[in-house]
């Protein structure tokens, strides 16, 4: 252990050498450049979360799901769904689409998840249909069973069970028999094109948004 640590040791300062001595050989200009960049590449990421909504993504309200157009059917169908019925919501999108084990497990899914998605949104690449991953559908099925504990262990005695052995042939996952809980079956992105959500205002200013002309239908500035 005495060994790593000494290594560590040796490899920081040997790392921060090398970064003051590049310091010093760099030119006036040259600094005065690379702090230019640093500023564009910080003021591009920071833009780039706030235009994401970031803030919203930390905590548990469905309606941030819904800051992706294509999660319209998807929000529509939970909110009339025996597990969302509006403001007396029993089960939030987290609750089922995230796991619980501990924070840092929950936020590392939710997070990675939410790149895949962004990526796929950005790249015009998401199907028609979309459909859980094994590593989502042995989340959502998990928190079935967390949630339904009383049924699943003294009921019916599926407790046990798990995603991963339905698919090696052991048992049925949950939504096999449950086929429309909570988003009635399989859902294609132009299943509900008349919904009611709660799309979110345009990040852009209303002042910037006059100035430049531009209408935003879901924000201050309603189109026709």
């Amino acid at each position: 252990m005495e060994k790593r640590k000494r290594i560590c040791i040796f490899a920081i300062d040997h790392i921060i050498y090398d970064l003051m001595a590049i310091h010093i050989k760099l030119k006036l200009w040259q600094k005065v450049l690379l702090l230019c960049l640093a500023g564009v590449i910080v003021g591009a990421g920071c833009l780039f979360l706030y235009m994401l909504r970031f803030t919203t993504y930390l905590g548990d309200d469905p309606s941030a799901c819904v800051n992706c157009h294509i999660m319209q059917p998807y929000y529509a169908t939970w909110n009339h769904s025996s597990h969302g019925r509006g403001e007396g919501a029993v089960a939030t999108c987290n609750d089922c689409h995230v796991p619980h084990e501990n924070m840092a497990r929950k936020y590392a899914f939710k997070g990675l998840d939410g790149m895949k998605h962004t990526a796929a949104f950005l790249t015009f690449s998401e199907p028609q249909v979309p459909a859980a991953k094994d590593p989502s559908a042995q989340v959502i099925m998990n928190n079935c069973i967390r949630c339904h504990m009383e049924l699943t262990t003294e009921m019916v005695k599926l407790g046990k069970m798990d995603f991963k052995m339905t698919q090696g042939g052991e048992g049925k996952a949950c939504w096999d028999c449950h086929r429309n809980v909570p988003h009635s079956g399989k859902n294609s992105l132009s299943a509900t094109p008349d919904a009611k959500v709660p799309f979110p205002d345009s990040p852009v200013p209303e002042w910037l948004q006059k100035a430049i002309g531009h209408h935003s239908p879901h924000g201050h500035l309603h189109g026709k």
